[in-house]
């Protein structure tokens, strides 16, 4: 029967042992998530490889994906991303299932733009008012995809936590040519209206650990690890955290203060930024180099961690690489972020 007549074919997890059905021309991915199934993802465009799990039996057709997201030998040993894969029969696949963004609607809404801060030249922070009544329901880490009026997105972490929802904030670098960057650098006015869906991804606080924490950021992927960091303030966690956050000078460093105001105010918090190339006029006495090397430099063994990383695919895939074979971290506990560039219709 040609795929277009069938009916689909049915998917079953495990180790959770949940089925459902992914319906002719749907990835694996967009059938879980039609169907309240929450299966982990980042980018949803075979680029980060958030979504990766392993063939058991039956057949897929891969679709296109970036190699650094599924190597050659990782697919030869049966892995397979979710976000661009196909069963061409009934399938059993192995992934590490999710319960926490499961139960969160994904919502396409219209905001308003209710202020403009611009703390260094090439940094913006946004924030977004919902509808009177309105609230997103959402998980700290996670993003929303701005919707652009021919059709585009341009996906943004929320930087703000749940608890503090009265706007939705977000971190928008400057990009040379880059068509959303531009008109919030130059046209963007006040009280402007934006579309959005949201909530997505599934980089978010895995609270049950209890295990210490450590935070990895690069540039603008501070937004999230601010917004779970906060949330760990609120929630009243414990558990030592450090967060490396690594620029390039000074000035990228966008906004210091905030972190340097955990590290006054919680003594279970650290604060390490971290500079690979400071300028003369920085004075800069601090850490430089990467900001992976730093936790290299700093931790022998990472057995008894998670760690959470946002930023360039370069720094994450690194971070993901040395952390899990030389410091011994455990591949499930390295949760990621990887800011990949924008690929239409989706992120």
């Amino acid at each position: 029967m040609p795929e277009s007549l069938s009916p689909g074919h049915e998917v079953r997890l495990e180790p959770s042992g949940h089925t459902f059905t992914v319906a002719p021309g749907e990835t694996i991915l967009e059938a879980a998530l039609r169907q309240g199934i929450g299966l982990p993802y980042g980018c949803r465009n075979g680029a980060c490889g958030a979504c990766k799990g392993v063939l058991r039996s039956g057949e897929l057709a891969y679709g296109e994906y970036q190699e650094r997201a599924l190597h050659p030998a990782e697919r030869q040993a049966g892995k397979a991303l979710t976000c661009c894969t196909r069963p061409l029969t009934d399938i059993v696949f192995e992934v590490r299932e999710l319960t926490g963004a499961r139960d969160l609607a994904i919502r396409t809404m219209p905001c308003r733009v209710e202020r403009v801060e611009k703390p260094v030249e090439d940094v913006a922070i946004l924030y977004l008012k919902l509808p009177s009544g309105e609230r997103l329901q959402f998980l700290a880490g996670q993003y929303i995809d701005i919707l652009l009026k021919d059709g585009k997105r341009r996906s943004f972490s929320m930087a703000n936590a749940p608890h503090d929802d009265a706007f939705l904030q977000l971190h928008v670098r400057k990009s040379p040519g880059g068509a959303f960057s531009n008109y919030v650098f130059d046209q963007m006015k006040e009280r402007a209206i934006l579309r959005f869906e949201g909530p997505l991804g599934t980089f978010y606080l895995r609270e049950e650990s209890g295990k210490p924490m450590i935070f990895v950021a690069g540039g603008t992927g501070f937004a999230p690890i601010k917004a779970l960091v906060e949330h760990c303030f609120h929630g009243e966690i414990d558990s030592p955290m450090v967060l490396y956050w690594g620029a390039r000078s000074l000035k990228d460093l966008y906004m210091p203060q905030v972190p340097g105001n955990w590290q006054a105010e919680h003594p279970n918090f650290t604060f390490i930024p971290v500079l690979s190339d400071p300028l003369p006029g920085d004075a800069w006495g601090g850490r430089t180099g990467l900001v992976h090397q730093a936790v290299l430099d700093d931790f022998s063994d990472l057995s008894g961690y998670q760690v959470y990383a946002c930023g360039a695919p370069a720094m994450t895939d690194i971070a993901r690489k040395t952390f899990v074979e030389d410091r011994a971290l455990p591949e499930d506990e390295f949760y990621c972020d990887a800011f990949t560039p924008s690929v239409d219709p989706k992120k």
